[in-house]
């Protein structure tokens, strides 16, 4: 066996160590650790549902009325009831034909390509892409090729020289450390022109983006035709756990055929299932979250600007603040920590060699005043190391 611990103190030496942090009590703007509040800044939770009442009522009815666990895979016995439902709601939600649970985005972007690519197929991703998405580009068994974040004329490029071969495109919906959103229409018209598979992983923008929360397909009002595979999550923005693929009839019958993460693994808690729904009904009665969410965005971005502070051009809850090394995004995190913020250092390899940062989340949870308390820790760490 390798010597593990030597990697590991090799790790820690590069300011690459990871650690957690123990959350005493539930998520939300702001967290217990240790005895002591933080203001909460390194969340997915968007919109502020992971702690609300109606949800974890639903997920108590759920565990009274289907128990706790499954006790099986979907195709076994463990498909029940609230599983169906969650699916035809989410197929609705969406304007699709049909929708497939997963118990994680992962398992959901690897049953996908592993069940779709063939040996000799191509697939062809974002160079920023989710880990999950390259990954299951990496296991399909199909030739990967990564082009440049954002440039479609490589991607052109690289889809002309494929030949005859079968064509997939992936990419993330919202791009998860950046918060920048991939630039849908063109890769709409790329993957109609060379006759490709265009696959959307929506996990940062299904809930947040959108008239109506729907995601970035809405953003851009893109249906199954242009968009014929479309994977969320429903841990972030929705505040609970799982995921769903959508699509027509024939990929949704196709993944629970020969998607093996969905196939071999204990369907998620019923009860689960169960409390989506109430977080489903309360994305499309409480709008009024999204338009905070975004007032927040704007809020602390015009701060920024004033301030000088090095932020990547966002319109999502997504803000990074782009540092440098790992060191002085670590030293950061830990100053901030000091201050009660808890915003947590994004180090290699989640992100390119030499743009570690600090990646800020916003939620609708947060306040003007949360907001006015970030910008001025953020100023006064920044001026303290300029």
């Amino acid at each position: 066996m390798r010597d593990l611990a030597a990697d590991l103190e090799r790790q820690a030496t590069l300011n690459l160590y990871r650690t957690r942090n123990i959350i005493d009590g539930p998520q939300g703007p702001a967290v217990i650790i240790d005895n002591r509040r933080y203001l909460s800044f390194c969340s997915n939770d968007y919109l502020g549902l992971a702690n609300h009442p109606k949800i974890v009522a639903a997920l108590q009815q759920g565990a009274v009325k289907y128990g706790v666990g499954s006790g099986a895979s979907h195709l076994i016995s463990g498909h029940s009831r609230a599983h169906h439902q969650l699916e035809e709601r989410l197929a609705e939600l969406t304007g699709r034909p049909r929708s497939l649970l997963f118990s994680t985005g992962y398992m959901a972007n690897l049953g996908v390509l592993s069940a779709l690519a063939r040996r000799g197929d191509i697939i062809f991703e974002d160079r920023l892409n989710h880990a999950s998405l390259i990954d299951a580009g990496l296991l399909s068994g199909a030739q990967l090729q990564r082009y440049p974040h954002g440039d479609t004329e490589a991607l052109m490029g690289r889809l002309a020289g494929a030949g005859k071969r079968l064509r997939f495109i992936a990419s993330d919906g919202v791009f998860s450390m950046d918060g920048d959103l991939a630039p849908l229409p063109r890769l709409v018209d790329l993957a109609q022109q060379y006759d490709a598979c265009l696959m959307i992983d929506d996990a940062h923008g299904f809930g947040v983006m959108g008239i109506h929360g729907r995601g970035t397909l809405e953003h851009y009002n893109y249906g199954v035709m242009e968009v014929p595979v479309l994977v969320c999550t429903l841990g972030k923005a929705l505040g609970v756990f799982g995921a769903f693929v959508a699509g027509n009839e024939a990929l949704i019958e196709t993944l629970i055929q020969h998607a093996r993460t969905y196939v071999y693994t204990t369907a998620l808690p019923p009860a689960v299932a169960f409390a989506t729904m109430a977080s489903l009904e309360l994305l499309e009665q409480e709008s009024w979250r999204r338009k905070q969410l975004f007032n927040l965005v704007k809020q602390f971005r015009d701060g920024a600007s004033q301030l000088g502070l090095p932020i990547r051009s966002s319109m999502t809850p997504i803000q990074p603040l782009i540092v440098g090394d790992s060191e002085t995004a670590l030293d950061i995190s830990r100053t901030l920590h000091n201050q009660g913020i808890l915003i947590s250092a994004i180090r290699p390899p989640t992100v390119p060699e030499g743009s570690a940062r600090l990646r800020i989340t916003l939620s609708a949870g947060h306040t003007q005043s949360d907001i006015e308390q970030l910008l001025d820790a953020l100023n006064k760490v920044m001026k303290e190391r300029s």
